[in-house]
């Protein structure tokens, strides 16, 4: 079995957000990195608001690092009070090294996942948040790819073998992997179609319109095509990221 991945996860804290449902199970077998952070107005020093929110925020973190061990994950924490929420997250994701992002829309017990294969890069990183999430579950993994009209079938088995090769590897039992392949779609709207009717999505962020879609679009309007919970595997950075 593959070592732990280093997980993000980012809850708003003193926004209403919590672990949603079925999300620490999840994460059973992770190194979470659990990230709450509040978006504070430009002219609020986060020293100010620190002083004001920090034991209501720290008690909310308290229980929900409580949550993640309770599963059996392991869990380092942060709490950030930032005037730029996104520029926090790819931050705390270069500082603390983490395989992948989590939107963690709540879940039931997980049986179907659906890896989105989009190309050949990082499909080590793909594949080791896969086998060091799902390797210990009883859950089928569906890898999926979209074939450009110029893509051969030999080149598309190529790619998910190679994959498929990488799961077993790292300890998944190859009796438990998948393989799709659809022609002639948007591959954008073929992910969302098909994620309906599997638990979690795996996918890469080396595809900009698919990290795009999860990060750049209202989380209500992400909740409505993707029901379940969304790992967006963070491409290898050559260093780390400065916030300014």
């Amino acid at each position: 079995m593959t070592d732990r991945q280093s997980i993000l996860v980012p809850i708003r804290v003193l926004e209403g957000e919590s672990v949603p449902e079925g999300v620490p199970e999840l994460l059973a077998h992770s190194h979470v990195v659990l990230v709450g952070y509040h978006v504070i107005p430009e002219q609020t020093a986060p020293g100010q608001a620190r002083l004001q929110f920090e034991d209501r925020a720290t008690e909310r973190l308290d229980e929900y690092e409580e949550m993640f061990e309770g599963a059996g994950a392991t869990v380092e924490r942060r709490l950030v009070f930032t005037h730029d929420g996104q520029k926090t997250i790819d931050r705390m994701i270069a500082e603390h090294d983490c395989m992948a992002v989590l939107v963690p829309n709540a879940t039931g017990p997980v049986e179907d996942v659906l890896v989105p294969v989009r190309g050949a890069v990082g499909v080590d990183r793909l594949a080791r948040v896969v086998a060091s999430v799902f390797g210990a579950m009883d859950a089928d993994v569906t890898l999926y790819h979209v074939a450009a009209a110029d893509t051969t079938d030999d080149d598309v088995q190529t790619l998910l073998s190679g994959i498929t090769e990488r799961l077993v590897e790292f300890g998944m039992d190859p009796s438990t992997i998948e393989t799709r392949i659809d022609r002639d779609r948007n591959p954008l709207d073929a992910i969302v179609d098909v994620a309906k009717s599997f638990d979690t999505v795996v996918m890469g962020e080396t595809d900009p319109s698919l990290a795009t879609f999860v990060f750049g679009m209202p989380a209500t309007q992400v909740a409505n095509r993707f029901l379940g919970p969304v790992f967006v595997v963070q491409r290898e950075r050559a260093s780390a990221d400065e916030d300014g």
